[in-house]
């Protein structure tokens, strides 16, 4: 599920005013403007094993709960408060989260 906003003060929305997926992930997309989106992701504990190597730069924080990801083969644990900055065509993929964790990323064009 994605949701585009436009650019504007009157799209107020509250990060943590959200529903979490019995399956998978929801990605929300906050902002899109110029060369930055910046996504919500909202993570069940069970998730399909899917690897991801991306055209553009993004930066993740956890903002609640925790993960597993495998970043170029390495294990990478992050939990509340911490982030990851993953540079442009790096695989990755995340491997196990605890039910409703809670991202923000920002993908840099």
């Amino acid at each position: 599920m994605s949701t585009r906003y436009r650019h504007s003060i009157d799209n107020m929305v509250n990060l943590f005013d959200y529903t979490i997926p019995t399956t998978g992930e929801n990605f929300d997309t906050l902002l899109s403007h110029k060369n930055i989106e910046i996504l919500r992701i909202i993570s069940s504990d069970v998730l399909e094993k899917k690897e991801y190597c991306q055209e553009e730069d993004e930066w993740v924080v956890v903002l609640e709960g925790s993960a597993l990801l495998l970043i170029e083969g390495e294990e990478k644990n992050v939990s509340k408060g911490e982030w990851l900055f993953i540079p442009a065509r790096t695989r990755h993929s995340v491997v196990k989260t605890e039910k409703g964790t809670l991202w923000l990323a920002v993908h840099i064009r």
